[in-house]
């Protein structure tokens, strides 16, 4: 059996730990349950934040054929919700709550050309698809764009597997990748997969679309919490409820409506499958949508969001007043 979208839980064992990159642990993990992970599959884990459990989902990075081996590799975030400090501060031999591995961005075998892209920690959702096309001895080009080079995991392993089928796009060097020469490479016959922040994706989406290639053969992941602007906090109002909660910066508005006791819908968490939408009532400030559920011009309008993933800013640049007298930003908010 393999990756399935059927959640089963059991218990897995740290087997080790180390630092492949500034601020980026890779974890081995042993599942008690082991099931092998086809590429593209994913790991949800119970994590604890400020004593409370929460459910994170990690990509993984590389498997044994039998699953009793699964790598996940976590960055601390400054701005983390909670989910990478837990995970920054495991420790060998510490059990944990895991499912099997899931499976939501599916490489499909037997396209003429694949190009794999990955922006920053999203290499970890990609690495696993390459080695399969290696194996494969499939037409394949490996994109990884990074800040720099101690920012970027993997890039030497990677670089030594795929050699020159691995394009490294690295700003501070001056090479950063221009996304409208990468789309031109592409034609009728090429599948493109990418994991990477919003404003990368974002890029490649518009200008997939602009060049009139096939929708279907673009296919992506999020990392579900990247955006456009900082985190702020922001005031959600919710009147058919009587709700009004203030939603920090470390907090999701579907989380923040949570901890308030109201009942939501949602399920991936990451803004992709649009369950979790609200419809906004009023808005005092601006969205900053995080998700890849709507079209652009459905954003323009900011008349509904994804609130387990976008946010309210103060401003069109999200940056707070100097004056510093200036209130969060309000949303109001009808939910589903």
């Amino acid at each position: 059996m393999a990756a399935t979208n059927i959640e089963t839980w059991q218990s897995a064992t740290v087997i080790e730990i180390l630092p492949v990159a500034a601020g980026i642990a890779r974890i081995v993990l042993e599942p008690s349950l082991p099931l092998e992970a086809e590429p593209g599959s994913h790991v949800d884990l119970m994590v604890d934040i400020a004593g409370e459990p929460a459910k994170r989902s990690y990509s993984v990075v590389e498997t044994n054929d039998d699953g009793t081996r699964l790598v996940i590799s976590v960055m601390k975030a400054p701005l983390s919700r909670g989910g990478s400090t837990f995970m920054h501060q495991l420790a060998v031999g510490q059990q944990l709550e895991m499912t099997q591995p899931l499976q939501n961005f599916p490489l499909r075998i037997g396209a003429q050309r694949y190009i794999l892209l990955a922006g920053g920690i999203g290499i970890t959702a990609i690495a696993n698809m390459a080695s399969v096309l290696k194996r494969l001895k499939a037409d394949y080009t490996l994109v990884y764009a990074g800040r720099s080079r101690g920012a970027m995991a993997y890039l030497d392993e990677l670089t030594a597997l795929h050699g020159q089928r691995l394009e490294a796009h690295i700003d501070d060097e001056g090479s950063s990748l221009k996304v409208p020469d990468l789309i031109a490479r592409a034609d009728e016959g090429t599948e493109l997969y990418m994991c990477g922040p919003i404003r990368l994706m974002d890029a490649v989406r518009r200008t997939w679309e602009e060049s009139g290639l096939d929708a279907p053969n673009l296919r992506y992941e999020t990392f579900g919490n990247s955006g456009w602007h900082d985190p702020e906090e922001f005031v959600v109002r919710v009147p058919k409820l009587n709700l009004e909660v203030l939603v920090p910066q470390g907090r999701s508005m579907l989380e923040a409506l949570e901890d308030a006791g109201a009942e939501m819908m949602y399920d991936c968490r990451k803004g992709e499958c649009g369950l979790c939408e609200v419809r906004v009532v009023a808005l005092e400030g601006r969205i900053d949508h995080r998700d890849v559920f709507y079209s652009e011009r459905q954003q323009r309008l900011s008349t509904k969001m994804n609130c387990c993933v976008s946010r309210a800013v103060t401003s069109s640049t999200g940056a707070r007043s100097d004056a510093g007298d200036a209130g969060p930003a309000v949303i109001t908010i009808e939910p589903n």
